[in-house]
């Protein structure tokens, strides 16, 4: 099971890029990623919207999103989601253990 949080930072002339991008400098990122149950850390930047940055997030597991909350670095974070002034909406998801990833697997172009 992993579980995906998808975060939707949205600001105004174009701070949620900028967060992302201090987040990259600082190391920050690195160090989230090397925590234990990451899977995965990455921001992407929707077309039709420059004033939101989405990040996908993905864990192990419920308690490894948990550690990462009581970490030190979620006062960084929060730090910069100040300085940078920006707004969130979030969506979680559940990997279901007993998908096919096969079933889909024709809709794919490799």
């Amino acid at each position: 099971m992993s579980v995906t949080v998808n975060i939707y930072y949205r600001g105004k002339r174009g701070a949620a890029r900028a967060f992302a991008e201090e987040m990259i400098a600082s190391g920050t990122v690195d160090r989230i990623r090397a925590e234990e149950g990451n899977e995965r850390y990455e921001y992407f930047f929707p077309m039709s919207d420059p004033e939101t940055v989405l990040l996908i997030d993905r864990w192990r597991d419920e308690a490894a999103i948990d550690a990462h909350h009581a970490s030190p670095m979620m006062s960084e974070i929060a730090r910069l989601r100040e300085k940078y002034d920006l707004r969130m909406t979030v969506e979680k998801f559940v990997s279901a253990p007993d998908a096919d990833p096969e079933k889909d697997a024709r809709f794919i172009r490799k």
